[in-house]
């Protein structure tokens, strides 16, 4: 399948970015900027500074106001209420300062991204099959409410680009944790498949469209995972956004581990507060001038 005849599903569009074609949500778009790269980005075949200083230009902030994550693979929170004099160690990251551009970075993982429509107050997070276990949507909409006082009905969530149930193989170790982290059987039935399930759009790899079906393993549907914990966490169904396409389909298009191995290049999941409005003037104001 070429990577030119798909398209991601409504709401989302491709945009044209400093650094080539990106991903935007349009109901996120009118609320923060925020962008999830493509693999033709230079953070698609290098991790150095000039990967980096493209994200912060596409972000319009400056390099310092960029701010990444040593990500962990688990559920730990960073709040930023100024630019950090290092790299946190956590995999969500939360601020409210306009001129701060939070980012994480995949290559098979979920990325969210998260704003509040009633306050300038946004998060970024990863989530592979370990945070996911480890419930990082909903930590996420947990610390927006501690830190900001952030209602889940107030935000708008866009689940970027992540392996998906046509490709993601996993063995029963994956499955058992999310069992031991309380997840119901009815759950995990709709996250854990037997078959993979390719589809129009997102095609398996090769390698497992050939290969015969084997015991003991599952295809994890990641995106529905993200989608439904957001969901159990008060998030409105119709304000969660999920872009339905997976990292490992399209070779061109989006960086992928499980696909490339330890050489896969990485995208970014970037956003941004919009800078507060000027409050208007009251009359008394406009009298005395």
């Amino acid at each position: 399948m070429s990577d030119t005849s798909f398209q991601p599903n409504e709401p989302f569009a491709w945009a044209q970015a400093p650094g080539g074609r990106a991903l935007v949500c349009r109901p996120l778009e009118r609320v923060a900027r925020h962008l999830f790269t493509t693999r033709p980005w230079k953070l698609g075949s290098q991790r150095d500074e000039a990967a980096w200083g493209e994200v912060a230009e596409a972000m319009q902030v400056e390099p310092q106001g960029l701010v990444r994550l040593r990500q962990v693979h688990g559920a730990s929170v960073a709040v930023c209420r100024s630019a950090p004099v290092s790299v946190p160690q956590a995999d969500i990251v939360l601020t409210s300062h306009p001129e701060l551009a939070l980012v994480i970075q995949t290559a098979d993982c979920v990325p969210l991204l998260i704003a509040d429509t009633r306050r300038a107050a946004v998060a970024a997070a990863h989530a592979g099959w370990r945070g996911l276990s480890a419930g990082v949507p909903g930590v996420a909409i947990e610390a927006l409410a501690r830190e900001f006082s952030s209602r889940p009905a107030d935000l708008v969530v866009a689940v970027g680009p992540s392996i998906g149930p046509c490709c993601y193989e996993v063995g029963e170790e994956v499955r058992a944790r999310f069992e031991q982290a309380g997840f119901a059987a009815g759950v995990l039935a709709r996250w854990f498949l037997r078959d993979p399930r390719p589809s129009t759009r997102n095609p398996s790899l090769r390698d497992l469209a050939a290969a015969p079906a084997r015991t003991n393993r599952w295809y994890f549907d990641t995106q529905s995972a993200a989608r439904d914990q957001l969901e159990y966490a008060g998030v409105p169904i119709d304000q969660i956004y999920v872009v339905e396409l997976c990292t490992a389909s399209h070779e061109t298009t989006f960086c992928s581990y499980r696909r490339d191995g330890a050489g896969a290049g990485r995208m970014a999941a970037a956003i941004r507060c919009a800078p507060p409005r000027p409050s208007p003037r009251s009359r008394a104001d406009r009298r005395g001038h």
